[in-house]
């Protein structure tokens, strides 16, 4: 996939760096402009997946909410990147944490060596950048109580995160369309 020699991840890089360089140079008012923006579509898409988490009756709602707020980047290119890392990583780390809850929930072994082995496949998948989400929902898996099977387990958390991204990234899209909409029209002539 994405390669430190590829061309694109390199100008990606670059592009992201000059970003957050140029918002560290804004004054202080415009930083706060900026930050309160990020606020509203973190916030946003976090209670539009608690809310329907609620109103589908999953067990942890809360996992979609902070889903959203985890995968809110300024931009929604960036938005899309981090939560197709977060559903590789959840998808990875729900199945190797549903095996280690199998395999051997009781033992701290067994949990140490199914995260190990949840970071391990993300690398060898060449998708490095969701290997600690990986690990994270491995961890959730096997050490946050749940109810009933750890297959059902293991579903609702991927359904969570799912949920979570897709909310995150329709706020990103539409607050992305607004900006594009209503403040970055070119003036007409004769304004």
């Amino acid at each position: 996939m994405n390669s430190p020699d590829n061309p694109r991840h390199s100008a990606r890089a670059n592009a992201t760096a000059s970003l957050f360089a140029y918002l560290k140079s804004l004054p202080l008012g415009e930083r706060m402009a900026e930050g309160a923006v990020m606020a509203i579509q973190a916030v946003v898409g976090a209670s539009l997946a608690f809310t329907i988490g609620r109103a589908l009756h999953t067990q942890q709602a809360f996992w979609a909410a902070i889903t959203a707020i985890a995968v809110s980047q300024h931009s929604y290119v960036d938005t899309r990147k981090l939560s197709r890392d977060q559903f590789l990583g959840a998808m990875v780390g729900g199945v190797c944490g549903l095996a280690g809850v199998t395999i051997g929930h009781d033992y701290f072994a067994a949990y140490a060596a199914t995260v190990a082995i949840a970071i391990v496949i993300c690398w060898m998948l060449n998708v490095g950048s969701a290997a600690r989400l990986g690990g994270i929902t491995a961890t959730i898996m096997m050490l946050v109580p749940g109810i009933g099977p750890a297959w059902d387990k293991a579903l609702l958390r991927l359904g969570e995160v799912t949920l979570g991204t897709v909310c995150a990234l329709l706020v990103a899209w539409l607050m992305a369309w607004i900006e594009e909409r209503w403040f970055d029209k070119p003036a007409k002539a004769g304004d």
